[in-house]
């Protein structure tokens, strides 16, 4: 008989298979989830035991479930009585071709210079200040920014939470009172060794879900994903790692059973990459890498997991 202890013992790809292989993915799933929310509301009342914060600040590298992990902190903050108004620095993208470029003459869309730094300076101090300002959307499709017709103010009892992956450095907030700031920086944090010279990485975790999201929401092939990777990467190591340590909190969001979800949308795209492509040998790297993993339905997921926002079929709007 199955028993619950035995979710202690799931360290490896092989302990996780053994569960879905028995029929206990479901609880993986939920168990999994649960952990997720417990950390959520640890942070949600750190906040909450800091009377002068206006700003929460969630950083992290690309595809790291920020804007999810926005969402799902909002619901714990209103339990503590903070009433929450979310932003993504995603919608304040310059047009694509005012973007920085960089030194082999492509769009640096990771740089901090291809936000459009006045604006959001501006338009965050006039929340502070109780001001109403529109708020600006982004359109990855077009590539340019639009107006979202919302308008929003910040209230006395209200704060402001903003997601993005440059939302940690201090060039974004410079000009707000340090104590009202409380930071927290999210990523996908579980290695898994596959075998003794081998291991799925949390950047190629991160990946995966990109492959996905680029090809459902942006128009893009998983070729052209995967060839924007190194200089995504370089972009993390220059514009957001640097700056984890001034993090209040770090939130992991990994989770144990998601590779076996992803497969289902991740593998056909893989899949599409070109024999003669530059970007083959990384394609046929990470479909041997899902190999060890086994499949799990992806109706399983619940549709407030962090995953459905790379899976679609969220109950959250983005």
């Amino acid at each position: 008989m199955y028993k619950w202890q035995d979710l202690s013992k799931v360290k490896t790809v092989n302990d996780v298979n053994t569960v879905i292989r028995l029929g206990h993915s479901t609880t993986l799933i939920n168990v999994g989830e649960a952990w997720q929310e417990r950390n959520l509301a640890r942070i949600a009342n750190d906040i909450a035991n800091q009377e002068d914060v206006r700003v929460v600040l969630i950083a992290g590298p690309s595809s790291s479930g920020k804007t999810t992990t926005c969402k799902r902190l909002s619901i714990q903050l209103v339990l503590n009585e903070i009433w929450p108004v979310s932003l993504s620095l995603d919608d304040y993208f310059l047009d694509r071709e005012k973007t920085p470029r960089d030194a082999d003459g492509k769009y640096d869309f990771e740089s901090l210079y291809a936000l459009n730094l006045e604006l959001f300076n501006q338009q965050l101090s006039d929340l502070i200040a109780g001001k109403e300002v529109e708020l600006p959307r982004y359109n990855f499709v077009t590539g340019k920014s639009e107006k979202s017709g919302e308008k929003i103010t910040l209230a006395s009892n209200e704060v402001l939470v903003i997601e993005g992956i440059h939302a940690l450095n201090p060039e974004l907030t410079a000009n707000i009172p340090q104590e009202q700031i409380f930071r927290i920086f999210a990523a996908p944090m579980i290695i898994y060794p596959l075998t003794v010279d081998t291991e799925l990485r949390p950047e190629d975790n991160r990946l995966l879900r990109r492959i996905i999201r680029d090809y459902k929401y942006r128009g893009n092939s998983a070729q052209a994903t995967l060839s924007q990777w190194a200089s995504v990467r370089a972009g993390e190591q220059k514009w957001i790692l640097p700056y984890k340590q001034y993090a209040n909190a770090v939130f992991n969001t990994s989770m144990p059973y998601e590779v076996g979800v992803i497969k289902n949308q991740a593998v056909p795209l893989l899949q599409s990459v070109p024999k003669d492509d530059a970007e083959y040998a990384k394609a046929q790297e990470l479909l041997s890498f899902m190999t060890y993993f086994e499949r799990i339905p992806e109706n399983d997921v619940p549709k407030t997991s962090l995953l459905r926002e790379f899976l679609g079929g969220s109950s959250f709007e983005y």
